[in-house]
């Protein structure tokens, strides 16, 4: 780490020399000609930037176990992602080195890096909590599919399962709800020291294991838990509720960046938001900026000409595979020495129909302070475009689940589309006296219902999120539909 803290640039360009060296005997790498690029302008210059549906034929192809087509070793895993909540499944290629290199060295540095930070910690006194996906891994044509975190459990190492808790059978169960019920059976009886998974889906298992044991916070059960590790989704809408069932002031938070496309960032400091960029991984970084990004202006830029406070989508190059691929997320620089991070969004889930240009981390932190404000909380939320109709000017409509609902919805729709001006100045002029935004709507959820959603759509648990913007109207007119239907398939 200290290497690539010290000559950030030198190590990436490196590590884009060995890639294009290890793959020249490749389909891809004949096709290219990597063995005659020597420098990043020119492997900019020839190799195109690429989107899943741009790999899926190669990938198919490896997934039938043909081999050294994009990776000269063979491939006998692959992650099978939504992304979100789309029906279309993505099998994102996972070679031996991008595992041992990347997902598993990030584990350890993690590990690592919080015991830096924290020299008392009692960690490994106890147990792990780990909530990964809810599917096992399935063969065909001699290779395998499944959620990444079944994919990472299958190849650990036997004492891997001494220190973490359920045990790899019950982790890999594929009914999540049997699951779930199982987990609380198995954990509570254990010494829990610290706590991994996605912040909505963790939130769901730690309930249910208060409602079990009839505790009201955490520690009353395990005493000695210390911190969670958590990633996948942005941690604030659930921070409020994590902070009352475990109210300890000691207790730590820890954010990781990871998809199955690769492990990209880490906290390396306590109580701290911002993400270190791991730069020896196996892959090559290189970002556009979202004010282009679509565009015929769009460029592409690496790392080291990146700016502070700027937008950006990411395009990696792996060990996997993945040659200059879009992953669809996008962050923002709160540093360049080092290089740390805060993942702002995804770059289809953003609302931009009337040039507002309104972004996750905008959505969030408005929420975030509305919900202050007026003493509520959020349990999941979705938004979408009202389109403008003949002389009626468009607007945003939020559907919003509450935990615990404002005293006045008129009042915290007010404050809202107060707070999203004030952190968006792009959608301040849409809304100044109206111009082309007129005030947004909010619709109650009922209880359970971004739950039902999910589970009718074979969703639940593992790396599955609710699309928090979009440009269309496809989820929020699923849920308003579903949102009419009293019975929760949940009770």
């Amino acid at each position: 780490m200290e290497l690539f803290l010290k000559y950030p640039n030198e190590v990436q360009l490196e590590l884009l020399h060995f890639l294009l060296d290890t793959a020249k005997n490749t389909e891809l790498g004949k096709q290219y000609d990597f063995s005659s690029i020597h420098n990043y302008e020119t492997f900019a210059e020839r190799v195109p930037i690429r989107s899943y549906e741009d790999y899926e034929s190669m990938i198919e192809r490896s997934r039938h176990g043909e081999n050294n087509i994009f990776w000269p070793t063979n491939i006998k895993w692959f992650a099978k992602s939504s992304g979100t909540t789309s029906a279309k499944s993505k099998f994102i290629p996972v070679s031996q080195e991008s595992l041992e290199d990347c997902h598993f060295a990030a584990g350890k540095d993690l590990l690592c890096m919080y015991l830096n930070n924290n020299e008392n910690s009692k960690l490994f006194t106890g147990k792990s909590l780990r909530l990964g996906g809810s599917k096992e891994l399935y063969k065909e044509n001699g290779t395998y599919f499944g959620d990444l975190s079944a994919i990472i459990i299958d190849n650990m190492p036997f004492w891997a399962d001494f220190s973490s808790t359920p045990s790899s059978e019950v982790s890999l169960m594929s009914d999540w709800e049997i699951k779930m019920k199982a987990i609380v059976i198995e954990t509570v009886l254990e010494n829990v020291t610290s706590l991994a998974g996605v912040p909505s889906w963790m939130l769901v298992l730690l309930n249910q294991v208060l409602e079990t044991t009839g505790k009201e916070q955490l520690f009353e059960i395990w005493n000695n838990l210390e911190v969670y590790f958590h990633g996948g989704v942005s941690f604030d809408p659930y921070r409020d509720q994590y902070k009352k069932i475990l109210p300890r002031h000691s207790f730590k938070y820890y954010e990781i960046y990871n998809a199955s496309e690769g492990f990209f960032a880490i906290q390396d400091r306590n109580d701290s938001s911002e993400l270190l960029l791991m730069l020896d991984y196996g892959i090559f970084y290189e970002f556009i900026p979202m004010d282009t990004y679509g565009s015929e202006e769009e460029k592409v830029i690496p790392l080291s000409d990146v700016e502070v406070g700027k937008n950006y989508a990411v395009i990696i190059t792996t060990n996997a595979g993945l040659w200059r691929y879009k992953i669809g997320d996008t962050v923002r620089f709160t540093s360049i020495n080092p290089y740390r991070i805060k993942v702002s969004g995804r770059t289809k889930h953003h609302i931009n129909v009337f040039g507002e240009e309104l972004i996750i981390e905008n959505a969030e932190e408005a929420l975030k302070r509305t919900s202050k404000e007026t003493n509520c909380e959020i349990v999941e939320y979705t938004a979408a475009p009202i389109f403008m109709n003949g002389k009626e000017k468009g607007a945003h409509e939020w559907m919003i689940e509450f935990k615990k609902r404002p005293d006045c919805i008129t009042q915290f729709t007010h404050i809202l589309d107060q707070h999203l001006q004030n952190v968006n100045s792009d959608y301040e002029a849409k809304r100044y006296n109206n111009t082309t935004l007129n005030m947004l709507t909010v619709r109650e959820a009922r209880q359970n219902l971004f739950y039902d959603w999910l589970k009718q759509k074979d969703k639940l648990g593992g790396q599955h999120k609710i699309p928090r913007l979009s440009n269309t109207r496809v989820y929020v007119e699923e849920l308003l539909e579903l949102n009419k239907k009293v019975d929760s398939f949940y009770s």
